[in-house]
């Protein structure tokens, strides 16, 4: 990371973005040659099998840093392109606060988390493993319950893909001061996000 004074230190924000983020981004490289970026729904586990996963965040005896999965359709272009190389990136973010900047645009800011992963996608084709997955979607994206059962029909035609995390890292810009202090505020009182600020807020 070139401006390494913005990495996230704190891995347990990490695990939190990831648990509370509900669209990641994954990137695969097209059969032309150019990366395809394509959004999706996900669920993050570490490699102890727990979802939500719980600090410390650190590499498992499996050599990652835990894994993601995400549901697809069995046949498509992220199919394709995992079956031909199965190197992807997969990126969240979270926009806090939109900075105005009051008579000068370059008091204009985003403030802002994200995490950026690279790994190894793998397709999923052990009943267990996908059944795991698919409860750990559920269980983020419905806590409550509720869902039912899977329909043995829909089993048949759901991909399963994870990627296991071969390196993690984390982003942050929350301002300076003042700024800073609202943001954290924010994130504290869970409001709906992004919040929009103005140079001097307190």
């Amino acid at each position: 990371m070139r401006r390494w004074k913005k990495e996230i230190k704190d891995k347990s924000v990490i695990i939190e973005l990831l648990n509370t983020c509900h669209v990641g981004r994954l990137g695969t490289t097209g059969k032309d040659g150019y990366p395809m970026v394509k959004p999706l729904n996900f669920v993050y586990c570490n490699n102890n099998g727990e979802n939500p996963p719980s600090p410390p965040f650190s590499k498992g005896e499996q050599g990652g840093f835990g894994k993601i999965y995400f549901h697809t359709a069995k046949e498509g272009e992220k199919i394709e392109d995992i079956k031909r190389d199965n190197r992807v990136c997969f990126e969240v973010d979270m926009p806090i606060a939109y900075v105005k900047g009051n008579e000068n645009p370059c008091k204009t800011d985003y403030l802002y988390r994200s995490v950026i992963i690279k790994g190894r996608a793998t397709i999923i084709e052990d009943r267990e493993e996908q059944l795991f997955a698919l409860k750990c979607l559920m269980e983020k994206y419905q806590p409550e319950g509720g869902y039912g059962n899977y329909l043995e029909e829909k089993l048949k035609i759901i991909g399963i893909v994870r990627i296991d995390i071969e390196e993690i890292v984390g982003k942050e810009d929350l301002g300076k001061d003042k700024l800073r202090e609202a943001v954290l505020k924010a994130l504290e009182d869970k409001v709906q996000l992004p919040v929009v600020l103005e140079q001097g807020n307190t």
